[in-house]
Parts: structure tokens; C-alpha cells; sequence
């Protein structure tokens, strides 16, 4: 395995203290124990693993809500966090085996707010990642949508903001304004200086420097264009430069 996430996960000599449902399912899956405390002797909890898992366990149990479980989930899920060849089956199991687990997702999901209660934008990132993968076979079917809702729910979301995300992802009667957080009457000059907020935000490097795991790059970037695409629509719309 490379030296990254995936390498974290199949260390055979290497404690994990992440701890809670999410400790346990990697626990499972990697063979050796997991601490359930922070400063433990293993060392602070790795956060690019509590997200990587994360989202697995999240986007299993999805999977699962939806009734229908296919065999391009690894590969869904490939499409959002880059996923290396030798660690492919690893990610299986961990799919295996947050599907079976007995913890439901809103353990799951409770575990990830806590760990990411100060950065926000990380739990955003862990939404759009559920959208990609829920959309993956050409579309997000109502009980995925019952289930994403639920899950930004947990982390804190209001209606509001999930259409605002939801609208990066699905046809929503007042998108593109919801993706770029705007009403329709917004004038011109609020619409550029709101787009190049978020140019600048969701930049990979700055989603990079936050604590997005690098083979998570595609769900920045994937934002980027879902922000860029809305304002040129606005910007073809009101001839806008």
C-alpha cells in the first residue's frame, strides 16, 4: 500500500486511536485494537482516517437504505476518494463490514460531528462525497435522499443549507443562485464577489491545507466545477462578464 490513507489503514503495526462505532469497523477490518480515547498511548486520533472511514461507513449504509446493493460500490466511491489498487479489497471489507455492523448510520454519523464539530467544512465534504457516490448510477433515488438528508441532519445542517448543497448535485427549482448561497434578486456585484469567495475557497490546495486527504481531492474539485458551471449560467443569463 502507498504511504497515504490507505497505507494508515493496513498497518498491521500501526494503533489507530479513532475509537467509538467508526474504531470498531476499522478494528474489524485491519485486526488489532483500536483505542477509544484521545492523547492515548497509539497517539491523537488520525483524522484522515476517521474520514476516509468514514465516508465508507456511511456510503455502505446508504447503499443498504436503498434496498439495493451493487457491485460497483468500491468503484462509486473510487470515483470520489482515489482508492489504490492493492488496497481495494480493504475498502470491500470495510464496506462488508459496515453494511453487517449493528451500529446504524447515525452512529456513524454522530461520530463524524463530533470529531469535525470545529471544521464544518469538512462534514460538507463528507456530504458531497454520499452525493457523488448516491449519484454514481445516474441518479439519486428518494430513499438516498431521505437518508442524505438524515445524515446532514446529524451534522447540523438546516433545511437551507442541504438544498444549498443538494443543488451542487441535483436539479433544484432555484439553482444555480442556491449553489452559490444567493437569492435571485442578488445584484451583479454581490454574484461576483460571492463566486470569487468560493473559487478561493474550495481551491484544492486550500481543501488540502484544512485536512481533506489528499485521495479525497476529487470532491473539492468536483465543488469547484458544480460553482463554476452555476455561475456561468447566472452570468449567460444577465450577460455578465
Amino acid at each position: 500500500m502507498s504511504d497515504g490513507i490507505w497505507g494508515k489503514l493496513g498497518g498491521a503495526g500501526l494503533g489507530l486511536a479513532i475509537g467509538g462505532p467508526l474504531g470498531g469497523l476499522v478494528g474489524l477490518a485491519a485486526g488489532h485494537f483500536l483505542v477509544d480515547r484521545e492523547g492515548a498511548i497509539f497517539g491523537t486520533t488520525p483524522r484522515d482516517v476517521v474520514f476516509t472511514t468514514g465516508l465508507v461507513a456511511l456510503a455502505a449504509k446508504m447503499a443498504k437504505s436503498d434496498g439495493v446493493v451493487t457491485e460497483s460500490e468500491v468503484e462509486a466511491f473510487d470515483k470520489v476518494v482515489a482508492v489504490d489498487a492493492d488496497a481495494r479489497p480493504g475498502v470491500a471489507r470495510l464496506f462488508d463490514l459496515a453494511k453487517g455492523t449493528t451500529s446504524g448510520f447515525e452512529a456513524y454519523a454522530r461520530q463524524m460531528a463530533s470529531v469535525f464539530h470545529d471544521e464544518p467544512q469538512m462534514l460538507e465534504d463528507v456530504l458531497d462525497g454520499l452525493f457523488h457516490i448516491a449519484k454514481a448510477d445516474g441518479a439519486i433515488h428518494e430513499a438516498e435522499e431521505r437518508y442524505l438528508r438524515a445524515v446532514a441532519e446529524i451534522f447540523g445542517y438546516d433545511e437551507h443549507a442541504f438544498r444549498r448543497i443538494a443543488a451542487r448535485h441535483m436539479r433544484l427549482s432555484d439553482d444555480p443562485y442556491l449553489v452559490l448561497g444567493l437569492e435571485a434578486d442578488a445584484e451583479d456585484g454581490a454574484i461576483k464577489a460571492a463566486y470569487r469567495a468560493l473559487v478561493i475557497e474550495n481551491h484544492p490546495d486550500r481543501a488540502i491545507a484544512r485536512g481533506l486527504p489528499a485521495e479525497a481531492v476529487a470532491i473539492t474539485t468536483r465543488r469547484l466545477a458544480a460553482i463554476n458551471a452555476a455561475y456561468d449560467r447566472i452570468a449567460t443569463e444577465r450577460g455578465l462578464r
